[in-house]
């Protein structure tokens, strides 16, 4: 099974097991990693903010308009963000290193 690394808010690394077809906001709330996606994964919200490790960014495939429109919303924003929801895991992402961005924003009002 694949495993991915999340860098929490303070620093700290945790290897996890990353199911195949998961995206990784659901590897996050599978292992309680404190990423809260409000929209459950539906593209409405930017609180699945993530920072992808710049050696695995080209690796993924590239975000869709929608995925950046809801990024422009994000706190924190990075070269390499991407929101959790929208990269599933692969045979190809084992490994895959993100970190947690200092804080969300919930436009939600959440």
């Amino acid at each position: 099974m694949p495993s991915m690394i999340f860098i929490e808010r303070d620093g700290s690394r945790r290897t996890v097991d990353a199911p195949v077809g998961l995206s990784v906001l659901e590897v996050a709330h599978k292992h309680g990693v404190d990423i809260e996606g409000a929209c459950e994964g539906s593209l409405a919200c930017s609180t699945c903010h993530i920072i992808v490790d710049p050696d695995w960014y080209a690796k993924l495939g590239k975000a869709s308009e929608d995925e950046e429109d809801m990024l422009d919303l994000a706190f924190g924003l990075e070269k390499t963000s991407r929101l959790g929801c929208q990269i599933v895991m692969s045979p190809a992402l084992d490994g895959l290193v993100v970190r947690l961005p200092a804080g969300v924003r919930n436009a939600q009002g959440g």
